[in-house]
């Protein structure tokens, strides 16, 4: 697994109502607090892991373009992350979740090619929402690079019994591509198994 880094966490116990609105916060959720780290898909996750292990909810979640390669700023990554809560405490316990989650977390690499294929076993409001899903629902989060991802996504759609229910067509903002897929956790395990397989298919020969 290539490891995730976490480059800046940041708190704002009492943050401008303004801001609060403009994120996305509701009413009522003025703790916030903020991460970035080098790897998006996989602070994504840990973001939605958070969602399942307090009273937070995702407010923002936004890629920066380009990748952790090429970010502008020492501290800036390829995302950032903002949890929202009604008490710093719970704020605190959210990121605490993220962060346990980003250890366990991360891309896998076929030959030269990274890519990600991970086993949502039940998803928390953040991936619920991003999927159009019930929260609890298992997911098939994949991802690769955009060639790659769309010939792996169509082998794991045809794996396993699964449904596409969120295409990231290539290129998304860090030039990758992927999807999310529903199912039961088995099929959504299946599903990325297949994925997997097709990206290093693609990696192992390239030209046919």
């Amino acid at each position: 697994m290539i490891p995730v880094n976490v480059l800046a966490v940041q708190y704002l116990s009492a943050a401008s109502p303004d801001l609060c609105k403009a994120l996305g916060a509701p009413e009522g959720y003025p703790c916030l607090g903020l991460i970035t780290t080098d790897c998006d898909d996989a602070t994504y996750i840990a973001l939605d892991e958070a969602t399942k292990s307090a009273e937070v909810q995702v407010c923002f979640g936004s890629s920066f373009y380009g990748g952790a390669a090429n970010a502008s700023t020492p501290y800036a990554g390829e995302v950032l992350g903002i949890l929202c809560a009604t008490t710093p405490g719970a704020v605190r316990s959210g990121m605490d979740a993220a962060l346990a989650a980003l250890t366990r977390i991360g891309f896998e690499q076929a030959g030269n090619v990274p890519y990600l294929a991970y086993t949502v076993s039940s998803c928390g409001s953040f991936l619920a929402k991003e999927a159009g899903v019930p929260e609890g629902s298992a997911l098939a989060y994949l991802i690769a690079p955009p060639l790659e991802s769309m010939y792996a996504l169509d082998g794991a759609l045809k794996a396993a019994d699964v449904k596409l229910c969120k295409l990231y067509p290539p290129p998304s903002p860090t030039n990758f591509g992927g999807g999310l897929l529903t199912g039961t956790q088995s099929a959504c395990s299946a599903a990325c198994a297949a994925f997997a397989a097709g990206v290093a298919e693609v990696a192992k020969g390239p030209l046919v």
